[in-house]
């Protein structure tokens, strides 16, 4: 018997067009998968309220599904709402970012812990059109804040650096030498550095849980676009690069599927899961 596989989508450039919408081919088919008993979660560097409405959208809480948020830093069960794992910062670590933003003049953004608070993204140094963005696509509302380093007195699970996309690489570099094994740094967007606690990242993640969840390595088909996708795509059974990823993605990648523009996606599921699929 063929065994259920783990669906494991990022979101942007991805699961979403690029209107951040899910087309009604892609849905209908990740609904077809689940139903078929195979198990979507959505992977994403997003803060886990960033998901919600594809969640809903995908009925992920009602088949079965789950989340792993901050590029990994946390992941859920859809159905219970209850965190299978996370795994936060060291206090230490914030002042450290903080002082290589103010050096090379960088964007700085963390999240609050209670999301019923506003702001809930958290700007400590000025409010750039990147981090306009990124809270506008998560449905948060952003806003500077004083005294940034005494404000955050709690627990957190990522800071995002803005940076200008020529040098954020350099900048991603630099960073991780300065922390070395306190914390994992890398690029989401060319524009953003992400700094999450050591051992962070969607594969290590995935590794992690798997035997909790009942999936195998092998069980596991992985679609991604970005830098930030590039080692669960390694680490999959089957790893899919859109045709719209990044050159980097693509030469990890078992499998190139279309682009987010073209219902990728549903290709993967025609291709894979399927009745009449192509078998693992």
């Amino acid at each position: 018997m063929n065994r259920k596989k783990l669906l494991v989508l990022d979101i942007d450039g991805t699961l979403v067009n690029n209107e951040k919408k899910i087309t009604p081919k892609t849905r209908e088919a990740l609904i077809r998968a689940n139903e078929a008993g195979h198990c979507v979660m959505l992977a994403s560097g997003r803060p886990t309220p960033g998901v919600e409405r594809f969640v809903k959208e995908l009925r992920l809480e009602e088949l079965g599904g789950l989340t792993m948020t901050f590029n990994g830093a946390r992941v859920q069960d859809c159905r219970t709402g209850k965190d299978l794992y996370e795994k936060k910062l060291s206090p230490e670590i914030l002042p450290v970012v903080y002082d290589f933003a103010e050096k090379y003049d960088l964007g700085i953004v963390t999240f609050e812990q209670d999301l019923t608070k506003e702001p809930q993204s958290l700007s400590g140094r000025r409010l750039d059109d990147w981090i306009r963005w990124e809270a506008r696509i998560n449905g948060l509302v952003t806003g500077y804040v004083e005294n940034f380093l005494d404000y955050v007195n709690f627990d957190i699970y990522k800071i995002l650096l803005s940076a200008d996309p020529e040098k954020s690489e350099g900048y991603m570099k630099e960073l991780q030498e300065i922390l070395g094994d306190r914390a994992n740094v890398l690029r989401s967007e060319p524009f953003f550095v992400e700094v999450m606690a050591c051992g962070i990242d969607k594969a290590a993640t995935l590794e992690t849980v798997l035997p909790s969840l009942g999936f195998r390595r092998e069980d596991t088909i992985c679609c991604g676009d970005a830098f930030n996708d590039i080692s669960m795509v390694r680490f999959a059974g089957i790893g899919v690069a859109m045709g719209n990823a990044v050159e980097e993605v693509k030469q990890a990648a078992d499998y190139i599927t279309a682009s987010n523009e073209e219902d990728g996606i549903a290709q993967v599921v025609e291709r894979f899961l399927d009745d009449n699929s192509e078998k693992l």
